[in-house]
């Protein structure tokens, strides 16, 4: 994986700011530490800087960027995982390859295939190509949208980025947060609209989409999107191709010329991905090596309930032991953890989902000790129904998001009067999403409602973990690949009936039937559990001693927001939250740390606020 970004400008010529260029490419050292190169350019009255930073994982000794092929020049950040039958239809019209990078295979498709070229490509990845004869740029973005990228364009500069802070770094682009920005933070976050970000200024390029750049003028198309489709298969064709998919899906993303291992949680989804990974394994006479991530004392504090029944260290012996891996488990301090809030909210450049957050963080600095590739099971409940508001009907047809459906909680922490439309614009946020779902004519009303519950939880749930994911992996120069965001498993589900996806009465019944066979009882048929979270009280006292430092800040713009006696009464009753922030780990201590992010936020970046 990589880090890119590029510059276009009429009013600057870039050749005489290296600075800025410079701290643009060092906010993306970590997506990429093992190699750096840079691009300029003057074409169309227009000055162009293309920067790139490389994490080597393929073919390491090539794949230098920016990559040339004629008029054209790539930065690319992604991986590929039908490479070779790309290279060989490309080869069959004549194009020879010098490498095995999937760059140049990028690159000599978007020659061949100009703005249809992502469709022909499996993979996560976000990269743009720039021409050199006419200053044009193409950018691309993933169909699901695992790798990040986002842009702006301001007075007569057009600019992209994969992070955020690297726009920041660019002149005329300002830290500025207006009232939309503080919707997206306080109604809706930690998830966000789908091409929006916090700041007013920066924009995110949607999933799914390319953005066509020329002389101060943008486009964006989408090329693919969900679309309802009869389904032809039994259940037990489901079966057979659910396996199929998700056993192709895994085993493209195992390719890789550095260190690989897996994430393996205990649950049904990361079991799958390291059975299947495992196997392979064996047949090279290797060993898979797998993590797992817990808390200092979790066992002493763990507290079961609806949504968390048991504990993850139950079951990840068993399911190890099972598959023959090496498996190491990672305990987090709980004081670090809550001390890492400040790291995790600088990587996503915004407020995030707390200690959710900077868990995955502070574990993958530790796997990063020795890989650089994972596989990860993110996803799997968005596409096949896991979570508990597909299986309650009272919450289904609700109309609002399932998993955050009031704004009690949130309008409970702000003062009195601030953001009056807050309501209408989360209603509004819902509605427009909803409105997008493609049905059939012959959909039944909990058809259709499963359908829009997919796309709710695509849109939105999905895209705050993968986010997460990418922002928590990368910063610490880890590369993480998800195998159930392959588009072909994501269409498929999409359009399997409610009562195969849930086939057995169970959630994601369909994908325990897929791979009974192959694992454990007690881990195909367990209840679902979300990812692990602290329950020791080091943990929530030092949040509340760091929520403190924030509301002490007198000069800072968070007092003229919260209503600080309410966030001191939640750190003298935390049991008193009625619900959930946000979905099923964001309780009192995550509502104090997402508090303290949003301090952490303003001062970083000196934001200003337009309200």
């Amino acid at each position: 994986m990589c880090g890119i970004a590029g510059i276009l400008s009429s009013s600057i010529d870039l050749r005489n700011k290296r600075e800025m260029i410079y701290n643009v490419s060092s906010t993306l050292k970590m997506r990429g530490p093992d190699a750096s190169g840079e691009y300029f350019n003057e074409a169309g009255g227009e000055s162009a800087a293309l920067i790139h930073r490389r994490l080597a994982v393929v073919d390491v000794e090539n794949g230098a960027q920016p990559m040339r092929f004629g008029e054209y020049i790539i930065v690319y950040n992604g991986e590929l995982y039908n490479t070779d039958e790309v290279r060989r239809e490309l080869e069959s019209s004549g194009y020879r390859f010098y490498s095995r990078c999937d760059t140049e295979v990028v690159l000599k498709a978007f020659h061949k295939w100009k703005e249809h070229s992502a469709e022909r490509l499996n993979g996560i990845f976000a990269y743009a190509v720039y021409s050199e004869r006419t200053g044009e740029v193409y950018i691309f973005r993933d169909r699901i949208g695992v790798k990040p990228l986002y842009y702006a364009q301001i007075n007569n500069t057009f600019a992209f980025a994969s992070r955020i802070e690297s726009l920041l770094c660019i002149d005329g682009i300002e830290p500025i947060c207006n009232r939309e920005g503080l919707n997206e933070i306080f109604m809706l976050g930690p998830a966000k609209t789908i091409g929006k970000t916090v700041f007013r200024d920066i924009k995110e390029l949607p999933p799914a989409s390319y953005l066509y750049y020329s002389r101060g003028k943008t486009e964006i198309k989408t090329y693919w999107k969900l679309r309802a489709g009869e389904f032809g298969d039994t259940l037990d064709e489901a079966v057979e191709k659910t396996h199929a998919l998700v056993c192709d899906a895994v085993r493209r993303q195992l390719v890789s010329d550095v260190g690989l291992c897996t994430f393996l949680s205990g649950g049904l989804d990361s079991s799958i991905i390291s059975k299947i990974a495992s196997d392979e394994f064996k047949k090279r006479g290797e060993r898979l090596n797998t993590y797992s991530v817990d808390y200092d004392d979790n066992d002493k504090y763990f507290k079961s309930s609806l949504f968390q029944p048991n504990k993850d260290s139950d079951y990840i012996g068993l399911i190890s032991d099972y598959i023959g891996s090496q498996h190491h488990n990672i305990s987090l301090n709980n004081k670090a953890l809550a001390l890492a809030l400040s790291d995790a909210a600088i990587a996503r450049n915004c407020p995030g989902f707390t200690d959710v957050d900077s868990s995955l963080l502070l574990f993958c600095r530790e796997v990063k000790k020795d890989f650089t590739v994972s596989l990860s099971g993110e996803c799997a409940d968005e596409i096949f129904g896991g979570y508990p508001w597909y299986h309650r009907h009272e919450i289904l047809f609700e109309e609002t998001f399932p998993w955050s459906r009031t704004t009690d909680v949130r309008r409970s922490i702000l003062k009195d009067g601030f953001l009056p439309e807050g309501e209408e614009y989360v209603r509004s946020a819902y509605l427009e999403t909803v409105n997008k779902t493609d049905y059939l004519d012959s959909d039944s009303p909990l058809e259709k409602r499963m359908r829009e519950m997919f796309v709710l939880n695509m849109d939105w749930f999905m895209q705050t973990l993968l986010v997460r994911k990418d922002v928590m992996s990368m910063e610490s120069s880890l590369e993480v690949r998800v195998p159930f965001c392959d588009w072909r498993i994501v269409e498929y589900a999409y359009n399997m009936p409610w009562s195969i996806k849930s086939a057995f009465s169970r959630e994601k019944g369909i994908l325990r039937k897929a791979f009974e066979n192959e694992l454990p009882d007690e881990i195909t048929w367990r209840k679902k559990s979300p990812y692990p979270k602290t329950f020791n009280p080091v943990y929530f006292k030092t949040v509340c001693d760091l929520t403190e430092k924030a509301l002490s800040d007198k000069a800072s713009p968070l007092c003229e927001m919260i209503n600080a006696d309410s966030l001191h009464s939640l750190m003298e009753n935390p049991d008193s939250l009625s619900e959930p922030w946000y979905g099923q780990l964001m309780r009192a201590p995550q509502v104090l740390a997402y508090v303290f992010q949003i301090y952490v936020w303003i001062k970083k970046y000196n934001v200003e606020f337009i309200i």
